[in-house]
């Protein structure tokens, strides 16, 4: 597979760590998400319908994020991946990084991430 649909940048401010800090005010993050799926026939005819609406996955990883309310940074990447999968049968994987831009840690860093890759299984 060589077609992927690159979201980069998405900001959103949620509920996720485990400190009592993180547990009771949103935090600012960044997610940004890469998909495979197929895409010629949607670049050869210039529609829409044959690909994946970006702005749905937008939408749905926002509402994931927002909603979950997580523990581990490692499992809002993973439950975004996994529903962006199951959103279109198309996709094949997802890749999905997450950072928190305002990490609650005394040492002077940009910011902490994780990433993960979900694959559909065969």
């Amino acid at each position: 597979m060589s077609d992927v649909i690159e979201l980069r940048g998405l900001r959103v401010r949620a509920i996720v760590g485990v400190l009592p800090e993180e547990r009771e005010r949103e935090q600012p993050l960044l997610v940004d998400i890469d998909f495979e799926r197929p895409f010629r026939d949607a670049a050869v005819d210039d529609d829409l319908a044959a690909t994946t609406n970006y702005t749905d996955v937008l939408a749905l990883a926002e509402r994931v994020v927002i909603e979950g309310h997580f523990l581990l940074l490692e499992t809002l990447a993973h439950r975004v991946a996994q529903a962006v999968l199951e959103f279109d049968r198309a996709i094949e994987s997802v890749h999905v990084r997450a950072h928190k831009l305002r990490p609650p840690v005394p040492q002077d860093i940009g910011t902490v991430g994780v990433s993960c890759t979900v694959r559909r299984e065969p």
